[in-house]
């Protein structure tokens, strides 16, 4: 049994009531692990042919399993981003509502990218996502995590959340605001929250959740969804931060969340001094009512009439034509409108979103860096439009090359000269340039195992 703070207890036991034991219970058991099917790259049904990982699927999540296997991370699959490792309980809050595929959605505090790509998958090619990241850092890994699933569309930003809120206001269809917190429901996997647990960081959590979410209802537009969602267990940082919220917030109220979420979950607490009755509606994830950690998650809706908000995007760069005449001997097909430049790289992203040089991390998928007579290809570009490439070398996950091609070396070809994708069971992991039936290799050092 983990020793958690007494004070801790004192709290979840007032919070629980008859279900307290069964709550300490679950610290006896090991934390459960969970991924998510990448449907940018793969179909559930076709994954299911080749899953390895586990078969016991999770209910309120269509392309979610249980996870058995050990060192996901070292499987060609990962490497090639056929499934996300996500903790089951972290994969509700994006499940709480049905996603618009057009929608433009905000992710605020993203890193590393569970809930980000989870809401990109629902989202499909069309939709827009914005993925924010205060730390460098974790933003790194943020945007390393989208490039590895090959997402369309995306965009990663680094700064804080009142700077997010100048950059692009009422901007956002759909808002998720999964805030910093105290980490209460992490305690059975961290033992790194339970020694840093106190009340007065509790505290401290609940007045950042609160700034975070007045500049959320900035970034929103009229008419959206707010997803507020945490990992603790501590009514100042959720009902009372909700609650506080709607009473500052008329035009907003709180919906309730699609069946297969309310499922598997308890209600939000109404609470002595609770101004909201349908605080209820908000949910409450337990580890020993369901499989997997804590989480808390409530749905905020602007009862405005939706407007879309006019943009007219700056005229573009215009793009070298050694980008075109590059993707033309790459590629079977593509959008020429969706080519532009971007910090003076050629890039794949839709040109109806709006995003100046020098503010995002990262935008779209990046085709390559121009050199003084040709373009040398970003992993990005094998990662996110590989399924069109002309030239593809095709392996199977338990093949002689695959190893090879994951550890930096060549491998043989009889592939025409040009760059070409290197693909593992269908699904794209990499490139090559192909000289006289050898593809040198083109995957990122720092990936390769």
């Amino acid at each position: 049994m983990k020793q958690l703070p007494q004070e801790f207890l004192n709290r979840m036991k007032t919070l629980l009531g008859e279900e307290y034991d069964d709550f300490l219970k679950s610290y006896d058991l090991p934390p459960v692990k969970a991924f998510r099917v990448n449907t940018a790259k793969i179909s559930v049904a076709d994954f299911e042919k080749l899953n390895i990982f586990g078969n016991e699927k999770i209910p309120y999540t269509e392309n979610g399993f249980y996870l058995t296997y050990d060192k996901i991370g070292n499987h060609p699959y990962h490497h090639a981003g056929m499934m996300y490792v996500q903790e089951p309980a972290a994969m509700a809050p994006a499940e709480c509502l049905d996603v618009e595929k057009g929608w433009c959605v905000l992710d605020m505090c993203a890193a590393p990218g569970g809930k980000s790509t989870q809401l990109k998958n629902k989202l499909g090619e069309d939709g827009l996502l914005l993925s924010n990241e205060i730390i460098p850092s974790r933003c790194k890994i943020l945007t390393g995590n989208i490039e590895r699933l090959g997402l369309h569309n995306t965009v990663t930003t680094c700064m804080d959340t009142e700077k997010l809120a100048k950059t692009f206001p009422k901007t956002f269809d759909l808002i998720m605001v999964d805030a910093p917190c105290s980490g209460e429901g992490m305690f059975r996997k961290d033992d790194t929250a339970i020694a840093e647990w106190s009340v007065k960081n509790v505290k401290m959590c609940a007045e950042r959740q609160a700034e975070i979410l007045e500049n959320a209802v900035k970034l929103l537009k009229d008419g959206g969804y707010i997803i507020y969602a945490t990992c603790t267990f501590s009514l100042e940082e959720n009902e009372m931060t909700v609650d506080k919220f709607l009473q500052n917030h008329p035009e907003f109220e709180i919906v309730p969340v699609k069946d297969a979420v309310k499922n598997v979950t308890s209600d939000g607490i109404l609470f002595d001094g609770c101004k909201n009755e349908n605080i209820t509606y908000a949910r409450r994830f337990y580890p020993h009512i369901a499989k997997g950690e804590g989480q808390f998650m409530a749905v905020l809706h602007n009862k405005k009439p939706k407007t879309e908000t006019v943009k007219y995007p700056p005229k573009q760069q215009k793009v070298d034509q050694i980008v075109f005449e590059f993707l033309d001997d790459c590629l079977t097909e593509y959008n020429k409108e969706n080519v532009k430049m971007y910090n003076g790289n050629p890039v794949f992203l839709t040109p109806d979103f709006e995003v100046k040089d020098g503010v995002a991390f990262c935008a779209g998928i990046t085709v390559g860096e121009i050199r003084k007579n040709y373009i040398l290809p970003h992993h990005q570009f094998f990662m996110g439009l590989g399924k069109y490439f002309k030239r593809k070398i095709q392996l199977s996950a338990d093949s002689e090359e695959i190893q090879k091609y994951l550890h930096g070396e060549e491998i043989a070809t009889d592939l025409q000269n040009g760059w070409a994708v290197v693909t593992v069971d269908g699904c794209p992991l990499g490139g090559a340039k192909i000289t006289n039936g050898k593809a040198k290799n083109h995957y990122p050092k720092g990936l390769r195992k």
